[in-house]
């Protein structure tokens, strides 16, 4: 058990943090395979701005890396393109 002050606020902290970051995780998550999951061209376009909005505000805020947003863009992107 922590005997300091500061590590009970930052045991607090994290907690909070780590809730907040796996909302918005599995919010993510949830939009990508949505996305994916669209067969139709005009409503994958329409989705693909907001999933990669969401991607960028993740990655700026570190709840997830960079390059893994901009992994999951390029394949979005690709997924997109190939539709008809």
């Amino acid at each position: 058990m922590a005997n300091h002050k500061s590590s009970l606020k930052r045991i607090r902290q994290t907690a909070s943090r780590r809730l907040h970051n796996r909302y918005y995780a599995k919010t993510m998550r949830n939009a990508v395979r949505k996305l994916r999951a669209t067969s139709e061209k005009a409503a994958a376009q329409e989705l693909l701005p907001k999933v990669q909005k969401m991607l960028d505000k993740l990655a700026k805020t570190n709840v997830i890396h960079q390059n893994k947003a901009a992994n999951i863009k390029s394949g979005l992107m690709a997924h997109v393109n190939k539709l008809s």
